[in-house]
């Protein structure tokens, strides 16, 4: 099985927008055999802080920290995407 990995981009777009606080977020909670990554420009500018779960591509875009709970929870742990959180360009509803 792939480790999995969590990119955040912190690129210029996405840091105004907060993913610095994202990321640190994400490392607050640590999960074993999760990287927590800071990314670069993830192509997706004007939609973050966006978030991309490896190896699974799961998009999630507008991700706030008090919102990073529940992918740790949902989607990290017990491996079920929260729906309302997805990026709709790949994950249309």
């Amino acid at each position: 099985m792939t480790p999995k990995r969590v990119l955040i981009c912190t690129n210029r777009t996405c840091r105004k927008q907060g993913s610095q606080k994202v990321l640190a977020a994400f490392q607050s909670l640590p999960i074993p055999d999760v990287t927590i990554e800071s990314s670069s420009c993830l192509g997706q500018c004007g939609n973050g802080p966006m978030v991309l779960i490896l190896p699974d591509e799961i998009w999630y875009s507008q991700v706030q920290p008090d919102e990073v709970r529940a992918v740790v929870e949902r989607h990290l742990q017990r491996g079920i995407p929260v729906k309302g959180m997805l990026y709709p360009k790949f994950h249309p509803q």
